[in-house]
Parts: structure tokens; C-alpha cells; sequence
């Protein structure tokens, strides 16, 4: 009889193309299924609760899968894990945990939490530079803070959205963003039902303009109405974003683990 096991993953995404399995190129997805294919001794495909790009890492994705396999949760997690280290994959397996067939990892979840850590220093960093952005221009989060305002709740994010965006609908709903500076660092926190491809992104691409002082805070409000992805300017680059959380209804009782990167986790305090 099929089972269907939730997992929290973390990952290191500067080593894969990206959570989605593709023709070329080395994903988590194809990663995860061949080490809990081997727990199993069966083949397993996953779910996941987001999609994350390439160089893109997570803190707290969730996935499910079926199997009729008869593990218990520590042999999933500690399988699994063991499988991640002998290949010396940049992927762990946090918890495991048995759900009704009517979760899902993706259609469940009720809103994610994205991270995006920038190093705002002079010099770049030699130290994590695969894990932040690096940007010399000191930024004014202020003004930062001031043009985020304009994309609370709920609107057409189709200037935010990548041209490969598969997304029936560009309407979303940001619950929350937060920006904050913490010495060197600056973090802006996004919440919000789900994002679009490179939606978060190309947020922080507008986020930078505002921050350098290149354009006014207003101007992100502009952008927004404008409906139009060539009025947004670049990409910011993937290196210093985490999904950090995805937030499900208390019914499915999953764990909760503590809001990352890691190497922030004693000095952020609530954002």
C-alpha cells in the first residue's frame, strides 16, 4: 500500500541547476530521487513546494512522495543523508514525516518566505561568495524600505516575471517585506502566497536601483503598473537567495525548524 512522506530539505544551490530535473545540467530534484530511490529500493518522484532557479539555495523546502517502501523517518532522513554524504552532495534531508494523501507539498502550502542577503561592503567578500550578493555602493534601505511598500497585497506582478514563467495567472499576493541592516549585511525578507519565475529577483533588481539612490522610491511603483518586464532593469543575482520557510494549515502538523541562512541565525532577531 502507497505511503505519502513529507520532507524538509536544505540545500547548497550554487552546485545544481536549480530544483527541476532537465535534459542537462545536475538538479536537486534528480539528486534527491535517485538517493531516496536507493532507501527505498524503488523508483520515487518528488513534489516540490517551490521551484528555485540555479545558484538559488533553500533553508526550508518541503516535497512529498509515495512509496511502498516500509521505512521508518529516520531511515528516510538518515538514509538519505548518508547516500548526500558518500557523493558528496550539497543537499540534506532535515526531517521526514508520514501525511495523508491529501497533501501536497506544492498545492498546500498557504505562503513561502524568500531571504535575499546582500554583503553591502567596499571590498567583496573571499569568504561566502557563493552565499551573498555583493554590492560596494552603500545602499539606503530607507529608501529601499519605502519602495517596497508598493507591492503589498495583491497585484499583476508582470513586470516582475521571467520570460520562461510557466504561471497560468501573474497575480500574487505579498503578505509582507521586510528590509533590515545588520552591520555589513543587509536582508530583505519576502512573504507572500507564491512568487513567479525570478519574481523575487527582479524585485531585488528595482530594490538595488532605489538603494544606490538611481531612482526614486517611487519609481518601483512605476514599474509595477507598467505591467511590462523590460521597465524593471536587471536580474539580481541568485547567490544570496534562500527559501527560508513554507508555510502550511496546522492540520498536516509538520515540523518547524528555525528561519536561516544559518550564519545569520544569532544576530537577526525578528526581522
Amino acid at each position: 500500500m502507497k505511503k505519502r512522506i513529507a520532507l524538509g530539505l536544505e540545500y547548497d544551490g550554487s552546485q545544481f541547476c536549480g530544483w527541476q530535473r532537465q535534459k542537462t545540467g545536475h538538479s536537486v530534484q534528480a539528486a534527491l530521487e535517485l538517493a531516496l530511490s536507493e532507501v527505498a529500493d524503488q523508483p520515487i518522484g518528488t513534489f516540490c513546494a517551490g521551484r528555485t532557479d540555479t545558484g538559488v539555495h533553500a533553508c526550508a523546502q518541503v516535497v512529498h512522495f509515495d512509496s511502498t517502501a516500509e521505512r521508518s523517518e529516520r531511515a528516510w532522513v538518515y538514509g538519505a543523508n548518508t547516500i548526500f554524504s558518500r557523493k558528496e552532495e550539497g543537499i540534506r534531508v532535515l526531517w521526514a514525516k508520514p501525511v495523508s494523501d491529501t497533501f501536497n507539498a506544492r498545492r498546500s502550502a498557504v505562503a513561502r518566505r524568500y531571504r535575499y542577503v546582500i554583503y553591502n561592503h567596499p571590498i567583496r567578500p573571499s569568504l561566502l561568495s557563493q552565499y551573498v550578493t555583493w554590492e560596494y555602493t552603500k545602499l539606503d534601505i530607507q529608501y529601499m524600505i519605502e519602495a517596497s511598500q508598493y507591492w503589498l497585497g495583491e497585484h499583476d506582478f508582470s513586470s516582475f516575471r521571467g520570460s520562461r514563467c510557466q504561471s497560468l495567472s501573474p497575480i500574487r499576493n505579498i503578505q509582507s517585506i521586510k528590509i533590515k541592516r545588520l552591520n555589513d549585511h543587509v536582508i530583505v525578507e519576502f512573504i507572500a502566497d507564491a512568487f513567479l519565475h525570478h519574481m523575487v529577483r527582479n524585485m531585488m533588481g528595482v530594490l538595488f536601483k532605489v538603494g544606490r539612490r538611481t531612482e526614486p522610491p517611487r519609481w518601483a511603483h512605476t514599474v509595477l503598473e507598467n505591467q511590462d518586464r523590460k521597465t524593471a532593469g536587471v536580474t539580481a543575482p541568485p547567490m544570496g537567495l534562500y527559501l527560508v520557510e513554507v508555510q502550511y494549515p496546522e492540520c498536516f502538523s509538520l515540523p518547524k525548524i528555525e528561519l536561516g541562512p544559518w550564519f545569520l541565525n544569532l544576530n537577526m532577531g525578528d526581522l
